[in-house]
């Protein structure tokens, strides 16, 4: 097989490969083998984060750390067995595959269930790179502060703006794969997290703020200069719907049509829908950060997650998303499939151990690339996919959704969420909520949170706005496991309609 390579082709960072990935890989293998694992595979990483933060034109904080190391996995009589360290060479590679062997047969005695992966082709060689066009580490950070300094002062500037701060979180990784099996690959990718708050202080000495709605994406500097999104519209509009939203109404409690913008939905999402079904958690095997999951692997295929126009997809080749990669951590390539279809939950999010254990329940063996490991000094676990909803393909307009609707809330912008350990009831607020009458926004309100459990909302899912509406939403920091790993996530979903959604008045729900 050629190798294959993803986007914009642009250069694998030269200090990643610089490493000698191929030899200690080798060697590991090897060693692995010789000490009797039937399964052993290699990564080699190099991970680079650089993070901003300023108060108005003033930086708070500027770092810019890298990660380097190699872990190896085996498995040996039916356990496995893990070792990593920071040193990249081939003693140590070997001296780590002994200790992976070492820690399998110490663990043997406490494994009820034989380790079994499920089949996958081999990938001979094969790389893929992120699409992107600049590497935001090859722009001078002076130049990144300056960029910002100059939007801090273009809200300073007005009356209605008090404070501004920023925050970008940068990463650029190189991941190097191989296993007993021959799978070589070789994957970079790139990722930005951009956001502005601003803030408005009364006489009063009450405050309001508001945050910029870019997502974080799998995009490069090209992101901050006009590709992908538009940052001048946004700027430009900040401080009036700053002082719109500090003047609302506050809401009245009591149950409302909802049309919700993706900026706000992608949340609900990852939430109610990505953590839910998530195999390993639908099996009671993990629990940590967000419990388990209501979702069942004995209701695959008769759940009724939603109403019969909610089509949610698990997708790891999203264009641009966070959670895009070319081969997941166990060398599956990466795909997309059905999670729920006409609102019936058929589908789950799994890696080869799961597949294996689950094949005649799940109706395949074959994993959906799922297993991610956030640093070389973590083991793989099963992370969430790019988990999207669809858009109808000739669907409405967000504002066509808004007309269908005589007394409800428009919500936009995600900000505070709450949802139990099973992924059932929750409530979410936003960044700013307008008040919809007669097929019409009216003007912003204050303080609402909508709640549901996750089926009867998904349930008054009425309509999906068309491709025009549909954006990719997401996040850096979705935790997982024990010790902790974070994960980067995009949710792309379209503006949407809920029918009858109960909406809090979260200033009286604290008392105030």
């Amino acid at each position: 097989m050629h190798p294959r390579v993803a986007g914009v082709s642009s250069p694998v960072d030269p200090a990643f490969l610089a490493l000698p990935m191929r030899e200690a890989a080798a060697a590991a293998l090897q060693a692995a083998t010789d000490a009797g694992a039937t399964h052993a595979d290699v990564r080699v990483e190099r991970l680079r984060h650089q993070d901003l933060t300023m108060r108005g034109t003033r930086v708070e904080r500027l770092s810019d750390g890298t990660t380097v190391g190699l872990a190896v996995r085996v498995v040996h009589e039916g356990t496995w067995g893990f070792a990593s360290g920071p040193d990249v060479t081939v003693d140590e590679a070997v001296r780590l595959a002994r200790t992976a062997v070492e820690v399998a047969r110490t663990s043997r005695p406490l494994n009820v269930e034989p380790v079994e992966l499920a089949d996958e082709p081999v990938y001979d060689d094969v790389t893929w790179v992120s699409a992107y066009d600049v590497d935001p580490f090859d722009v001078d950070p002076a130049d990144k502060i300056a960029l910002f300094a100059g939007w801090s002062e273009r809200l300073l500037a007005s009356d209605h703006v008090d404070h501004v701060d920023v925050s970008l979180m940068q990463a650029l990784d190189g991941k190097f794969y191989a296993d007993t099996a021959g799978t070589t690959t070789t994957q970079q990718r790139v990722r930005v997290q951009p956001r502005l708050t601003a803030t408005r202080v009364d006489p009063g000495g009450g405050f309001e703020t508001m945050r910029t709605n870019a997502q974080p994406a799998g995009r490069g500097w090209e992101y901050l200069t006009g590709t992908g999104y538009d940052w001048e519209r946004e700027l430009a509009q900040l401080p009036e719907l700053l002082v719109e939203k500090a003047k609302a109404s506050s809401v009245e409690p009591g149950r409302y049509d909802l049309v919700i913008d993706p900026s706000n939905l992608w949340l609900t999402i990852h939430e109610s829908i990505g953590h839910a079904t998530e195999l390993d958690r639908a099996l009671g095997y993990e629990a940590a950060y967000a419990g388990t999951s209501f979702a069942t692997l004995d209701q695959l295929g008769t759940l009724q997650y939603g109403s019969p126009v909610m089509q949610v997809t698990g997708d790891r080749t999203t264009p641009h998303g966070l959670a895009t990669i070319g081969w997941d951590d166990e060398g599956v390539q990466t795909q997309e499939w059905d999670i729920v279809r006409d609102g019936v939950l058929v589908g789950y999010q799994l890696d080869r151990r799961m597949a294996r254990q689950n094949a005649g329940v799940l109706g395949s063996a074959r994993s959906n690339g799922c297993a991610f490991a956030d640093s070389p000094a973590h083991v793989p676990v099963q992370r969430m996919a790019n988990v999207n909803l669809r858009p109808a393909p000739d669907g409405p307009s967000t504002d066509e959704l808004i007309g269908q609707v005589q007394r409800g809330i428009y919500v936009v912008g995600d900000k505070s969420w709450s949802i139990d350990m099973q992924r059932y009831n929750f409530q979410f607020t936003g960044q700013r909520f307008y008040e919809i009458r007669d097929g019409r926004l009216v003007g912003q309100l204050r303080d609402v949170a909508y709640q549901a459990t996750t089926t009867d909302f998904w349930g008054s899912l009425e309509a999906v706005g068309g491709p025009q509406t549909h954006v990719l939403g997401g996040a850096f920091n979705c935790g997982k496991a024990q010790p902790g790993q974070i994960a980067a996530v995009s949710h792309g979903c379209p503006s949407a309609l809920f029918r009858g959604v109960s909406v809090l008045n979260t200033a009286r729900e604290g008392g105030r």
